[in-house]
Formats: structure tokens, C-alpha cells, sequence
């Protein structure tokens, strides 16, 4: 299902975080949104998973506008989100977070059901965390975290998923493991995320924000350029392909001044983008 942002600005207590942003997220596929700190890509993703209302644009997901003709349960049932912030203040098990993914799907009193407890356990075996139904949320890792709040994502069986941020916190391996993960799941996927690298390997096309306004939008191997990426982030960079698993691949270093810079630079070649 086709996400279209067309026109998005959001201004919070008189200040202006979004200018008129505008993407479009093709179905089954991963679109990355990137940029530096404080360049709005966090507010952009709750304006899509409908936690905060834009002041002017709009949001739709398929041919229905998320704020105008949708219910908030309708939206769940289009979207499932998985946020930077996930603290647990009780002792929840694994099968009770993953379970609250059906409630966009179940009426206020309704109870849980044998194909409830199916689903669920589905998402846990998909995710690779199905050992852990009954143990506490609380005692997991954060990268047993994570794949834990992406199998309730899946369990409200929306095709589009939004994260933002989800390799935060995690360290490498758990990282590599979940955007795998995400890539195996065949849903219209929205990912923030910080590491350029990450985003070049993982993602088919990137949304790139600078101070509320988009600044490239298109497939990962157009946008991402050495020009734009020392524009953008204020670091040189080198942009190549993997040699471990064939993916375009981007290293970064501190930026240099033209007089530092030797006079034939391999990473100027590198202002082509990245090959496939």
C-alpha cells in the first residue's frame, strides 16, 4: 500500500519544524529518511503514523487521506509503528506486548481469541523470538526488545510499517540482525535512521531532510552523492560497494578543507552515486 506525503509543514508553539515535505513510499518497499539532528525527521514520521496533525498538507495511506477520512482505529489497521521510546513500566510478558497489536482489530470489551494467539505466535516465530512468549518483556536485551515490538507491528497485520530509529541503543550485530529482519518482511516500510551506511545497504530509496525541508528524494543510489552527503552532514565520505555483501556501502571521515584536500581525491569519482 502506497504512503504519499504531499505538502507537509508543521509549526509547534510558533516555531516551524516542517516546509511543505512531500515523499512517496512505493508499495513493499523501504524508504529510508535521513538527516542530521533537529532536521524534522521524527516529527515527519508522527505526522504518519498519525500522532501529530500537520498544520498544512496532508497524509495518505492508499487513496484515503490518514487525518480527513480515517478513524484512528481505521489508521492502526492501515499502519503499525515502532517508536525510539518503548519503556515498560510493568512487568508484561513477551505474548501480552505482542498481543496488544490486535487491539485495532477488537472492540473495546472484546476478549482474546485462539486466532488472536495464533497471529501472535506467528509474528514471534517470524521475528525469531518465539521462545520468549512467557518471559518478562522487562528481562530481554534491547535487540530481543526490538524484534519483540516488531512482531507486535506485525500482529496488527497493517501493511505499512513505520520505525523510527530502531538500531538505536543496539549494538552491531543486533543492528545488522533487525534491518535484515525488516527486509524480509515485504511491507511499505518508512525507516528513520542515523547511520548513512545502514541506510545505503538496506534501503531502495531515501528521503533526504535538512532543517524541515526535503532536500533529495528518489532511489538510494541517486540521492546518496558525496556532494550531497558533505552538503548535508558536513563529513567527506567515500561511497562504493560492499565487499562482503555487494551492497552499496559509505564510509565517512572528518571533512576536510580544499586547501587539505590532495589534488586527484578518489572519493570525487565517488560524486556519481553509489552503484547498485
Amino acid at each position: 500500500m502506497e504512503v504519499i506525503v504531499d505538502g507537509v509543514s508543521v509549526t509547534i508553539d510558533d516555531a516551524p519544524i516542517l516546509h511543505g515535505v512531500s515523499l512517496e513510499v512505493t508499495p513493499n518497499r523501504i524508504h529510508g529518511l535521513i538527516g542530521p539532528n533537529g532536521s524534522g525527521k521524527s516529527t515527519l514520521l508522527r505526522c504518519i503514523y498519525r500522532a501529530l496533525r500537520p498544520t498544512l498538507g496532508a497524509v495518505s495511506i492508499g487513496a484515503d487521506d490518514l487525518w480527513r477520512d480515517l478513524s484512528a482505529r481505521q489508521a492502526a489497521q492501515r499502519r503499525a509503528v515502532v517508536t525510539q521510546d518503548h519503556h515498560v513500566e510493568f512487568a508484561f510478558a513477551v505474548g501480552e506486548i505482542v498481543m496488544m497489536g490486535r487491539a485495532p482489530h477488537k472492540g473495546v470489551l472484546a476478549r482474546d481469541n485462539r486466532r488472536d494467539a495464533e497471529i501472535v505466535e506467528r509474528a514471534l516465530d517470524q521475528v525469531g523470538m518465539a521462545w520468549s512468549i512467557g518471559r518478562s518483556f522487562a528481562t530481554l536485551s534491547g535487540g530481543e526488545r526490538q524484534r519483540v515490538l516488531v512482531a507486535r507491528a506485525l500482529a496488527q497485520e497493517a501493511p505499512v510499517l513505520v520505525l523510527d530509529e530502531p538500531t538505536n541503543h543496539l549494538d552491531v550485530r543486533s543492528q545488522v540482525e533487525l534491518l535484515e529482519l525488516v527486509g524480509t518482511l515485504g511491507l511499505t516500510t518508512l525507516v528513520a535512521l542515523h547511520d548513512l551506511d545502514y541506510a545505503a545497504g538496506f534501503c531502495d530509496s531515501i528521503t533526504v531532510l535538512q532543517e524541515g525541508r526535503v532536500v533529495a528524494s528518489g532511489p538510494s543510489v541517486e540521492v546518496l552523492t558525496v556532494e550531497r552527503i558533505r552538503s548535508v552532514f558536513g563529513v567527506d565520505a567515500h561511497i562504493g560497494t560492499h565487499p562482503l555483501t555487494g551492497r552499496p556501502h559509505v564510509t565517512t571521515a572528518p571533512l576536510r578543507s580544499s586547501g587539505n584536500r590532495p589534488a586527484t581525491d578518489p572519493t570525487e569519482e565517488g560524486s556519481a552515486p553509489c552503484a547498485p
